[in-house]
């Protein structure tokens, strides 16, 4: 009895304090207390009343702290990011975008603490397909505004790289392959390579202005961004002697083959460097002391190197578009060509 005659006589103090009730007011009614508690708790955060300009007490609050800006959020409106940002950043983190009771000042509050306390976010997996038809589309937006408006005819070209080689040079690179070490048959891949992707910038750029324009002109210009993209870290190895040997072996096959143009037997050594046909065993590869059947013929060179990381993935995916395209810069007889109907007549 003792404890619940000090809760209330606790409540009345605090009713008192709050001068809800007095000597000639013994009753007071509910939302009294509600808007009591309320103007407590916004004067603990600094806030302004909601509803109001800012009563006396907060304006003589503000002109004392006339220096210190971050009192009030009316005075850092300038710094704050666009609503249409703040739900952009908070839906790429997986937060909700607002809470129950949060003003557009707290969920700006919030972001930036977990932009500080996580400042790496996971975005997935992105589309580097598309990226790289935005990057078309920025790319001649962009030429239009330099040139005041006027249609400039190179601001849908691709970007090339000169290099020239000739028949004999062809002739010359193909005995090479057969006989020089792998450091100098780096160099000439790396210059073979690279003359297929000028090919293919060259007849890129050479297609009429309204197609370069259209939907699948500009698809053809991202797929040739992309695969420059991707085949930068197999120049940049070339260019330094240092590529893995498995992965020059098959890629000295595949150019042999390409310089003969059969296009079959390259595509089939691609496949072979690519998916790899080394024979796993079903199940448990070691059981005891026992090595199992066919546990000695796994060897690197068979291992499917497009699984090895992301990078050799897209370099190696690179490599079949220029396959691709060189047997429709150099045609051969149909039974040595890899989808002949397909890739001939298109």
């Amino acid at each position: 009895m003792d404890f619940i005659k000090a809760e209330i006589e606790r409540k009345k103090r605090q009713l008192e304090n709050k001068e809800l009730v007095t000597s000639e007011k013994k009753y007071f009614k509910r939302g009294e207390l509600a808007a009591k508690e309320a103007e407590e708790y916004w004067k603990k955060h600094q806030r302004l009343l909601p509803g109001s300009s800012g009563g006396s007490d907060q304006s003589n609050d503000s002109e004392g702290n006339a220096g210190k800006s971050d009192l009030s959020p009316e005075k850092d409106k300038t710094f704050i990011l666009p609503r249409k940002e703040v739900i952009r950043r908070l839906r790429e983190r997986v937060e909700p975008i607002t809470l129950f009771g949060e003003t557009e000042y707290e969920a700006y509050q919030r972001l930036r603490k977990l932009e500080i306390l996580e400042p790496d976010v996971n975005k997935g997996y992105k589309n580097d397909l598309k990226a790289a038809m935005d990057k078309v589309d920025s790319d001649y937006l962009q030429e239009i505004l330099k040139s005041g408006g006027d249609d400039d005819k190179k601001s849908n070209d691709v970007k090339v790289m000169q290099v020239e080689i000739t028949g004999d040079d062809f002739k010359k690179m193909r005995e090479e392959l057969e006989t020089c070490n792998h450091e100098k048959a780096q160099g000439i891949l790396l210059e073979y390579l690279q003359y297929i992707l000028y090919l293919w910038g060259t007849d890129l750029n050479n297609r009429p202005e309204e197609e370069k324009r259209s939907t699948r002109g500009k698809l053809a210009s991202a797929t040739h961004s992309q695969t420059v993209s991707y085949l930068k870290p197999l120049f940049r190895k070339l260019k330094q002697r240092r590529m893995q040997t498995d992965i020059l072996e098959c890629l000295i096959e595949i150019t042999k083959f390409l310089l003969e143009r059969d296009y079959i037997r390259a595509s089939d050594h691609y496949y072979e460097m690519a998916i790899g046909n080394a024979p796993w065993p079903v199940g448990v590869t070691m059981v005891g002391i026992h090595a199992r059947t066919g546990r000695e013929k796994i060897s690197s060179r068979f291992v499917a190197h497009v699984l090895n990381d992301e990078t050799q993935r897209k370099y190696i995916q690179a490599l079949k578009r220029l396959m691709t395209y060189c047997q429709r810069f150099f045609p051969t007889d149909p039974s040595r060509m890899v989808d002949y109907e397909k890739s001939y007549h298109q």
